[in-house]
């Protein structure tokens, strides 16, 4: 053998080439995004000046609580006046999106004093707006729920994406100096008016409002300072967190939004199936009544049990047994129990567009006055009562109105049973019931194992009185005495007394109110 065949020989097997995985190229794709925001994106911003300026604007000054409570107080009267244009200049006077963004940036970077100043700020801030806006709850006459008002009380998930894409938005702002952006962050968030809601909340003891609008800002807040957080990672701030740290950090801003996500999905979830029942329970009482009828409004009270739909018809024909039809139809659908109160007009419509549109009108007429004189029936009860309307319960659907009176200085029971029988009177169809103080009782006068003339004409006075305040009754005199009373007044008013004493003057039988527990101890 040749040393060029043994050379041959003895060279090394050159190894076959790796192929390439088929993640290879992804990988290879990643790597240069990496590199590419590492090296033209993040060395762009100079991150001293970014925390610098978040600093200056998260601190608590004199300048920041007055702007917070010119912004709570624009934000409640705009609220209260139902305007959304006031509503939106609270918002852009708002500083409390500072101290948010800077407890953000704090927690990126690991500097405890900066998160501890930043969320004293946004505390005391926040205090200021909710005790301020009730302040003006409290001087105002007008203390009724709003549509804007209401509309913050139900948050559910698309508030927190909402409030997800803004701080995303706002933080991308402020580490690019885009400032203008930051106008339109505070808008999309809407920091200040569910605190001012909250001050609502407060000032009328309404806690359903109180909690929601409460849920919604603490998912706004959570929701911006957690996300002003990961930009600022994302960003590369520099931070004295060790790894174990930062991994620890995400893993809590993770677990947060999870648990911010839960209710606010199910509350989404409820807003569907209600707005799924306004539909069905609107189209189904239309085909009740065919194509020439309308359904003017509809109302659904899902609070009560069972749901109660309520709901104006125009129809040229007045049909029976719609409500209970509907009732049932309804709740077999949902599984859930329905009450339906329907109140039809009967006016003429034509089978053409305007002759329907004619006859809505004329309907709709009819249901503005018939809402005009619940109002004028509010308004007289709360003035003969001495009550604010608030305190006046009107049930429309069952045409009913019940008030609760303060003692009047020299009004007797006489006084109040005139008031009720003279409302009533002006108010025809309506169930009126004016509850009268526990004032003193008239005494009924027996003569002769009778009840005098003069005293029967107290006993429906006395059955109405205890009708109305559903309190028992005791009667001081002597047994015969207290028996003849007892027997008269039950016949009169169906009204039963308890023999209580017997020191009242022969021939009279005194009546006086008595608590449950007196009562419990009479009858043995």
């Amino acid at each position: 053998m040749t040393d060029n065949s043994q050379a041959e020989t003895n060279a090394p097997i050159p190894k076959p080439e790796k192929e390439a995985g088929p993640f290879q190229p992804v990988a290879g794709s990643i790597l240069l995004f990496q590199r590419w925001w590492r090296v033209v994106v993040r060395s762009g911003v100079d991150q001293q000046a970014v925390i610098q300026k978040v600093k200056e604007d998260s601190d608590f000054s004199p300048r920041y609580a007055f702007m917070t409570c010119m912004s709570a107080g624009i934000a409640i009267l705009g609220l209260l006046l139902s305007s959304p244009a006031v509503v939106i200049g609270a918002m852009l006077l708002s500083p409390l999106m500072g101290p948010i963004m800077g407890a953000g940036f704090a927690l990126a970077i690991g500097d405890s004093v900066w998160l501890k100043e930043s969320a004293k700020a946004l505390v005391l801030g926040t205090l200021v707006a909710v005790l301020f806006s009730a302040l003006v709850v409290a001087l105002s006459p007008l203390q009724t729920v709003t549509t804007e008002i209401a509309a913050r009380t139900r948050p559910n998930l698309f508030d927190l994406v909402v409030a997800l894409f803004s701080a995303l938005a706002g933080g991308y702002a402020m580490i690019r100096g885009r400032m203008g952006t930051i106008v339109g962050v505070a808008i999309a968030t809407a920091l200040m008016p569910p605190l001012a809601v909250v001050g609502f909340g407060l000032a009328t003891m309404n806690m359903s409002v109180f909690g929601g609008s409460l849920l919604l800002f603490f998912t706004n807040l959570m929701t911006i300072a957690l996300t002003a957080a990961g930009m600022a990672r994302l960003y590369g701030f520099r931070s004295s967190l060790s790894e174990r740290q930062s991994q620890v950090q995400i893993a809590i801003m993770v677990l947060v939004f999870i648990g911010l996500a839960i209710p606010l999905g199910y509350s989404l979830q409820q807003i569907a199936w209600e707005a799924n029942v306004s539909r069905q329970a609107n189209g189904y009482i239309k085909d009740q009544f065919g194509n020439r009828a309308r359904v003017s409004q509809i109302e659904i009270d899902f609070d009560a049990d069972p749901i109660l739909i309520s709901a104006s018809v125009f129809t040229p024909k007045i049909i029976g047994d719609v409500e209970q039809q509907s009732a049932r139809v309804l709740s077999r659908a949902f599984n859930r129990p329905f009450s339906v109160a329907i109140e039809q007009y009967r006016v003429d419509t034509g089978s053409d567009a305007a002759s329907a549109e004619l006859a809505a009108a004329r309907v709709q007429e009819q249901v503005q006055e018939a809402e005009i004189r619940v109002v004028k029936l509010r308004e007289s009860l709360a003035l003969v009562a001495g009550v604010s309307p608030d305190d006046v319960t009107i049930d429309t659907t069952k045409r009913r109105a019940v008030v609760s009176a303060k003692p009047l200085q020299g009004a007797t029971l006489d006084t109040y049973y005139a008031l009720e029988k003279r409302i009533a009177d002006q108010a025809k169809g309506w169930i009126i019931q004016i509850k009268p103080p526990a004032v003193d009782l008239p005494s009924l006068e027996v003569a002769n194992g009778e009840i005098a003339e003069k005293s029967i004409e107290q006993l429906p006075l006395i059955g109405w009185a205890a009708a109305r305040l559903e309190l028992p009754l005791g009667a001081y005199g002597s047994p015969e005495d207290v028996e003849i009373a007892r027997e008269k007044l039950f016949n009169a008013s169906g009204t039963t007394i308890s023999a209580a004493g017997s020191n009242a003057p022969a021939g009279t039988v005194r009546l006086r109110w008595l608590s449950p527990q007196d009562a419990g101890q009479t009858s043995k």
